[in-house]
């Protein structure tokens, strides 16, 4: 990945990232923040793919996807927010690291697998009945969700070591 180090000098050098780095209390805040919205937003994730491939048969897809992604996409907006907040912090120092490389690029394909089970299986599972194995699509799909965002949780705590 190609980066622009004066741009990222001058995101980390900026007011906020100076403020971030040595304010007291912004960075370890974030960093909490971040770790405590990852944990609910991979406990939603879970519940939903875990959903998808079975579990809580009794309850009809739709009803349960639709009350559990609202809490996951909240926490994702806030994972991203602090992640801003840590990423700017240290900008020069994050952006070449090949993990956090990676753990962008495993981002963009959980996205991708989310956006592409919206366009061609979320509408068939909205419709499902309970009590019915879902369609092996939206199992795969599920699959994947799980083992992605586990490897984007991981690589987020290897960023420190390397």
């Amino acid at each position: 990945m190609e980066m622009d180090g004066g741009l990222l000098s001058a995101i980390e050098h900026s007011s906020f990232g100076v403020a971030a780095r040595e304010t007291p209390w912004i960075y370890p805040a974030a960093n909490v923040g971040h770790i405590l919205t990852l944990t609910v937003f991979a406990a939603a994730v879970a519940m939903m793919d875990a959903r998808l491939l079975g579990a809580f048969q009794s309850i009809a897809p739709g009803v349960f996807l639709r009350s559990v992604r609202y809490v996951a996409a909240g926490a994702l907006l806030l994972m991203l927010a602090t992640g801003t907040v840590l990423f700017t912090a240290e900008a020069t120092h994050v952006a070449f690291n090949p993990v956090f490389q990676i753990k962008i690029a495993l981002i963009g394909l959980a996205l991708l697998n989310a956006l592409l089970f919206e366009m061609f299986a979320a509408e068939k599972v909205r419709a499902w009945p309970a009590n019915l194995l879902l369609p092996p699509l939206a199992r795969v799909s599920a699959a994947l969700s799980l083992g992605l965002w586990f490897c984007v949780a991981a690589a987020g705590r290897l960023i420190a070591y390397f």
